[in-house]
């Protein structure tokens, strides 16, 4: 009869217990990673709100210096009438612009109009200034 000898370990067990050792030296790795890529995740789809916020209000300052405009510069138009209307658009629209202001300058040839103010913020300490100027020719009837 032969002794009892210990048998030998194959290859694939010793790399079994080497990676066995080598991934428990590596617990918790994923849980720190999570920690620090999810917050710089939030931070990044709050800036891409942010950003559709202002550019909602970039429009909501054009569409009402357009409309201003086109009730100044009609013939019998005024910067009344074109602040009146910007106002009326703003009241409809203006939810994403912050403490606008208007300004409207009408010479004998042009009418000039200027909408600003800030965007709805989301993210605290960014302050987005929006402005929006349109100008145009003042309309004048000519006898032919």
């Amino acid at each position: 009869m032969q002794p009892a000898s210990t048998p030998r370990l194959g290859a694939s067990d010793r790399q079994r217990r080497r990676r066995g050792r080598a991934g428990w030296a590596q617990r918790g790795a994923g849980a720190a990673e999570i920690v620090i890529v999810t917050p710089l995740l939030l931070l990044l789809v709050l800036l891409v709100i942010q950003f559709a916020l202002a550019e909602q209000a970039e429009h909501v300052a054009q569409a009402a210096a357009t409309q201003a405009l086109a009730a100044a510069r009609v013939q019998d138009g005024s910067t009344a009438a074109g602040q009146a209307q910007a106002d009326a658009v703003l009241a409809q629209l203006g939810g994403s612009l912050g403490s606008p202001s208007v300004t409207v300058t009408r010479t004998a040839t042009q009418t000039t109009v200027t909408v600003s103010g800030t965007a709805a913020t989301l993210i605290p300490g960014v302050r987005l200034h929006i402005h929006a100027t349109v100008t145009g020719p003042v309309e004048e009837w000519v006898p032919g």
